[in-house]
């Protein structure tokens, strides 16, 4: 078989594994990028108000679904994953959250040494280009000109700002700008779009890489990484074919995949790789466990007027936003229609928010299936915190095989008195008087719900998967015996060999997980460079009584 070498490969052309690429290169290495994954070109993915169609389609999507959840009544929730050149930022709903400011203190406190807020914030203001759009925001917070184009959607539709007043009018804080200085409160919506076309970070970082001479793509399944003598010295594809490394291989399969990759490389816990046939070449108990992921619900409301976009929910609605969007790219086809958000605290004591929202003015599932109620608006609700834990293991020793996801959702009681709380909390900003113009009645989970009994039934029922998978390959101190990875990147156990991408979060972020993603590979990289951006000394806003206050 044929042997290909660059400096660097990098498995998976996804949000983290792009944007290495693009620096690596940048710097003047070579880089070979190994994806499985097609083109990302296509209106379905480059539209992002069709955003439900790629992670519905197995072109894109690898198609993973949990095993049967024991706290779910057995329920099979669908795990998307981009199997497409950009990864997920491909068929993701382009929503741009950082996280908040003490996640990453969690993270470091952890033993993701060089991992605090002033560590990452320089690094998410180097990946962005920010676009304010006018909503405010101060800029001193914000990147200008990095490759990640981040915008905000014309917010438009009357309710974006109902959803917002309502928040106000409820009593919580309102923030121009919940990736600055204050998450905290209600306010719009950021999303990785420019120009009305999806921003990925195939877009962004990986065709400036390829742009330079010194970053090459090549399709294929990787298999197992290769070691001469304890250190990584390449990859090796179905079919045979060997990448080789000079310098260093370096993981950004997912949170799904990596473990996955680990294990078929034998790496990971041992009694597991031996029960597949697979040879040990480092014990590492954490290697598929610790996994986490957003739970969230949406909860809907019927409209008393036709400003929905249910107007375009028939096939001349849809003919027209495509075409307006094909040529002019605005309209509803120029956005992911997710304009307005909110972070809020479920209780007092709890110091930073703990509960993320996202509005559409559309009632909706995330498979494209409207409500049968015709005009409607929604809010996905749910916990940012989950305590319980999951897990990646390998179905069997077959590199072809899909691995066993299991995230025993809903595990800790104190999650369904979190989702309750939510429900009710939401139910609390839909009744202000901001939505009097706008709301008829309650569709799900429905006015008659109210007992803690009758809500844990709909939330069994009823609530999705965000899709933020992540935590499988922890990065914290190298005496930790669930440590994956050392705050450098590097696989405890082997040389030469890195991971970067969602699966090393030591806890999972407040919010959506793709900037966080692409942040993780912009500072792995400058890892591998052996070079660091200086810490910010930005002091982020928390709420002054947040012992006493909920809001």
């Amino acid at each position: 078989m044929t042997t290909t070498i660059a400096d660097y490969v990098i498995v998976g052309a996804g949000s983290a594994g792009c944007a290495i690429a693009y620096r690596l290169a940048e710097a003047g290495k070579s880089v070979l990028v190994i994806e499985f994954g097609g083109t990302d070109m296509g209106p379905l993915i480059q539209m992002p108000g069709a955003l439900s169609f790629p992670m519905n389609m197995s072109t894109y999507d690898w198609g993973f679904q949990s095993e049967p959840e024991p706290h779910l009544g057995g329920r099979v929730l669908a795990t998307p994953r981009g199997k497409v050149i950009g990864g997920s930022s491909s068929i993701n709903g382009m929503v741009y959250v950082r996280g908040h400011a003490l996640d990453y203190e969690h993270w470091e406190e952890s033993g993701a040494a060089g991992w605090s807020y002033a560590d990452v914030l320089p690094y998410f203001k180097r990946m962005e280009h920010w676009h304010d759009g006018g909503h405010g925001g101060d800029p001193t917070w914000r990147g200008t000109d990095g490759p990640l184009h981040v915008s905000r959607g014309t917010r438009e539709n009357p309710l974006y700002q109902a959803f917002v007043d309502a928040g106000a009018q409820a009593g919580y804080q309102v923030t121009d700008d919940y990736n600055g200085k204050q998450q905290e409160g209600f306010g719009p919506m950021e999303q990785t779009v420019h120009n009305g076309i999806r921003w990925s970070a195939a877009n962004a970082y990986l065709k400036p890489a390829r742009a330079t001479g010194r970053c090459d793509v090549i399709r294929g399944m990787a298999e197992r990484v290769e070691f001469t003598d304890g250190r990584a010295t390449g990859v090796r594809l179905a079919g045979g074919q060997l990448i080789e490394a000079r310098a260093e291989v370096i993981i950004a399969a997912s949170s799904i995949n990596s473990p996955k990759l680990l294990m078929h490389s034998g790496i990971g816990p041992g009694a597991h790789l031996r029960e597949h046939g697979l040879d040990v070449r480092v014990d590492r108990a954490g290697v598929g466990q610790n996994l986490q992921d957003h739970l969230e619900m949406y909860i809907q409301m019927a409209a008393s007027q036709p400003v929905t976009l249910f107007k375009y929910w028939n096939l001349l609605g849809k003919a027209y936003v495509g075409a307006r969007w094909l040529f002019t790219k605005t309209g509803p086809g120029a956005t992911n229609n997710f304009e307005s958000a909110a972070f809020i605290r479920s209780r007092a004591g709890v110091r930073y928010p703990d509960v993320q929202y996202h509005f559409l003015p559309l009632a909706v599932r995330y498979d494209g299936q409207a409500a049968a109620e015709g005009h409607g608006f929604q809010a996905h609700v749910g916990p940012m915190r989950s305590t319980s834990r999951g897990s990646v293991t390998l179905r069997s020793g077959n590199p072809a095989d899909a691995p066993k996801i299991l995230f025993n959702y809903m595990s800790d009681p104190q999650d369904w008195t979190d989702f309750r709380t939510c429900i009710r909390l939401t139910r609390e900003i839909f009744a202000q008087d901001a939505f009097a113009p706008y709301r008829r009645h309650e569709i799900q989970p429905g006015e008659d719900v109210e007992t803690d009994a009758e809500l844990d039934v709909a939330i069994m029922e009823h609530v999705e998967s965000a899709y933020h998978p992540c935590g499988t390959c922890k990065m914290g101190a190298v005496d930790d015996p669930m440590s994956v990875v050392d705050p450098q990147c590097r696989v405890i156990g082997v040389d030469g060999l890195r991971v970067a991408d969602s699966s090393i979060f030591p806890r999972i972020t407040n919010g959506n997980l793709n900037g966080p993603s692409i942040m993780v590979g912009e500072k792995a990289s400058d890892h591998i460079l052996g070079r660091s951006l200086p810490r910010s000394n930005a002091e982020p806003w928390i709420h002054p009584e947040w012992q006493t206050e909920q809001r």
